[in-house]
């Protein structure tokens, strides 16, 4: 039986389709952001990787599917209150498709608005901030470095099935702080749990069993580890880093 927590985004059928004006306009100018807007998005079973230069529209898409789902655009969960600047894209006309019966918790983490999220759970500490997740007292995750308090917070939010959205949580860690990320993604999944990760990492991209999708000017498009762009510029870079580097100027 299918019990993905979420299964696809489609295109409200009855919506009106958006003007030739606002698709001139952030985010219906991203190639990723107007496939999706077309074509839906379908989100399979286990982990999802998309990976693409700055700017090509990862992020936006992760912003997109937290807006559907009603979660906190700044990171957390639907009932997560705090904010700073809304800066993410409006919700698209969009239908969320779940699977009958699926779980139906989801959380955000987003890199960039860590330090917000930060500073809410610990203005609301207690025996727990999350009814979701009771009797664990929160820790002050601004004592800790940014990837120690990254990953506590995952594995504290992140126990069992449901939606999780990461959206490059490898700004925060280091070679090791990636691996232990990957091992904690893989029992996430092993416990039915989906999740999406944006990331500009060779180690994160490499989850076991996760689908890639490359994003850029031509939108989302499968891919392959071993074929991505990211990964051949890491191996040349690593083979030889003065001569790449040479190459730049």
């Amino acid at each position: 039986m299918d019990r993905r927590p979420v299964r696809r985004l489609k295109p409200d059928p009855g919506a009106p389709p958006p003007d030739d004006a606002t698709l001139q306009t952030w985010p219906f100018t991203v190639p990723a952001v107007r496939q999706v807007l077309r074509e839906g998005f379908e989100l399979p079973t286990g982990a999802l990787v998309l990976v693409g230069e700055n700017g090509s529209g990862k992020s936006t898409v992760v912003e997109l599917l937290a807006g559907a789902l009603g979660l906190n655009p700044e990171g957390g969960s639907v009932g997560t209150r705090h904010s700073t600047r809304a800066s993410e894209p409006r919700p698209l006309d969009m239908i969320v498709e779940r699977s009958p019966g699926g779980e139906r918790w989801a959380y955000l983490l987003r890199d960039e608005t860590l330090h917000g999220l930060y500073t809410y759970l610990e203005d609301n500490r207690g025996p727990s901030s999350d009814d979701e997740h009771p009797g664990r007292r929160e820790p002050l995750f601004h004592e800790l470095s940014h990837g120690q308090a990254f990953l506590e917070l995952l594995l504290r939010r992140a126990t069992g099935p449901g939606l999780y959205l990461l959206d490059e949580p490898d700004a925060a860690l280091s070679f090791t702080g990636s691996l232990a990320l990957v091992t904690a993604l893989l029992d996430l999944v092993g416990l039915g749990a989906q999740v999406v990760v944006a990331t500009h990492s060779p180690i994160v991209a490499a989850l076991p069993g996760a689908e890639v999708l490359e994003v850029g000017p031509w939108g989302l498009r499968p891919a392959t580890w071993e074929r991505l762009e990211l990964v051949d510029d890491w191996r040349r870079f690593l083979d030889a880093p003065e001569a790449y580097l040479r190459h730049l100027r």
